[in-house]
């Protein structure tokens, strides 16, 4: 009994050094490894970080909040999308477009839409040059980089498909001869929500050609003031005096290039797949994404990520496109649209349901 006693004590002294023994090993191991590995992402984000925090100050000398708004437009530039902001007026809508084409140093043009627009006022017309007697195509104010259009919906349909081409494809056709648009090209259209006096519905279509609509709120108590306080601060200065140009044209296609080489995983993309599939598939949808909702979701995506400094997309990146990528492009039943359900609210819903990828 005393032996087998000893014996036993004898293997439990040996398994506990043994134990010890892997344990330092484990220990020393990963010691080493970490003074040896640096961890560094692929992609250099240094300077496309710094020029996004240099428009961010840039624009903040002028508006109050609206960070979500912002990051949004970022976003969309890096992403290479147009924007749909829709808020009730005196939001902002228009002068944070103007502030952001200034940071960005692109030619800027503004464009109203009005009832008896015509589709030659955008896109520009053939005028007969009689010191030559031929036509010259002379262009619209659409041939620019950075294109504001004040509420898109005041303008009937056909003026409205004059956007189709350029929004698209970056380019015109007029008379038979195609014009390829300087790059990057984005449009930033307004629309007023509530007033529905002289507007007209845009087309699916036309919707589909955003990136995002982003939805602009009332600010709250705090913000108010901060936007009387900084009113009265500026006095009658001009407000775009004051804004820096920070990125150069040659920079931003550079930095759309590199957000295109981040990491997304496969299981990411079919998280993405899932998503827009369940807005076809949802009873509360008259009509659901297309395919071309999931590449946007998929471009949105590394562009949040960029903004964040990571060269990889996270499932937190795409639940932060989605909303904005999505909530125009399906439509409600009309049941539930008469019982006050908003798209957002059933995109929410869809997103929830989908099981996030591990």
């Amino acid at each position: 009994m005393e032996n087998n006693f000893e014996n036993t004590e004898n293997e439990n002294t040996a398994e506990n050094k043994m134990e010890q023994s892997f344990e330092n090993t484990v220990e020393n191991t990963i010691e080493n490894t970490s003074e040896d590995v640096n961890f560094q992402t692929r992609l250099n984000l240094a300077p496309l970080q710094e020029s996004i925090n240099q428009v961010r100050t840039e624009i903040a000398k002028v508006i109050v909040g609206q960070s979500k708004m912002i990051d949004q437009l970022l976003v969309a530039v890096l992403s290479n999308g147009h924007v749909l902001l829709e808020g009730v007026p005196g939001v902002a809508k228009t002068i944070t477009a103007k502030l952001l084409s200034r940071t960005l140093s692109l030619d800027f043009s503004r464009i109203q839409f009005t009832p008896d627009l015509m589709p030659s006022d955008i896109i520009g017309t053939s005028v007969f040059d009689l010191s030559k007697s031929t036509f010259e195509f002379k262009k619209g104010p659409v041939f620019s980089n950075f294109v504001l259009i004040d509420e898109i919906n005041r303008a009937p349909a056909k003026t409205q498909a004059a956007l189709f081409e350029v929004m698209e494809e970056r380019q015109i056709t007029a008379d038979g001869t195609t014009y390829k648009l300087d790059l990057p090209f984005l449009v930033i259209a307004t629309q007023n929500p509530i007033e529905q006096e002289g507007t007209y519905r845009l087309p699916e279509a036309q919707l589909d050609r955003f990136l995002f609509k982003i939805n602009i709120e009332y600010p709250n108590l705090a913000e108010e003031i901060a936007i009387l306080q900084k009113e009265n601060e500026l006095q009658n200065n001009d407000k775009l005096a004051t804004i820096a140009k920070v990125i150069e044209k040659s920079h931003i296609l550079e930095f759309q290039g590199l957000v295109k080489q981040i990491l997304i995983e496969p299981h990411l993309v079919e998280y993405i797949a899932k998503i827009v599939l369940n807005t076809r598939e949802n009873p509360f949808l008259y009509l659901g994404a297309s395919p071309r909702a999931s590449i946007a979701i998929l471009n949105a995506a590394k562009g949040f990520a960029a903004l964040k400094n990571r060269d990889f997309v996270t499932p937190e990146d795409i639940k932060e496109a989605a909303i904005p990528v999505l909530q125009h492009r399906v439509v409600v039943t009309p049941e539930r649209e008469m019982e006050g359900v908003t798209s957002t609210v059933i995109i929410k819903q869809i997103i929830d349901s989908v099981e996030i990828p591990r």
